[in-house]
């Protein structure tokens, strides 16, 4: 019982700024609508959705 309980509850949690294919197709959208173009930052990690900027090309 307590084994469901706790996988039911990770199913809905957020992703916590982990950058899945899903979260990074959102943010490039959001940043192409602005005219810009997503980059990994210099040094930065691609598992962690906030070692992204949204940049002028």
């Amino acid at each position: 019982m307590t084994l469901a309980i706790g996988l039911s509850a990770c199913a809905s949690m957020p992703t916590g700024g982990i950058a899945t294919l899903d979260t990074l197709r959102d943010a490039q959208a959001a940043c192409a609508a602005k005219g810009n173009t997503l980059r990994l930052k210099r040094g930065g990690n691609p598992q962690y959705l906030e070692d992204y900027a949204c940049e002028k090309e």
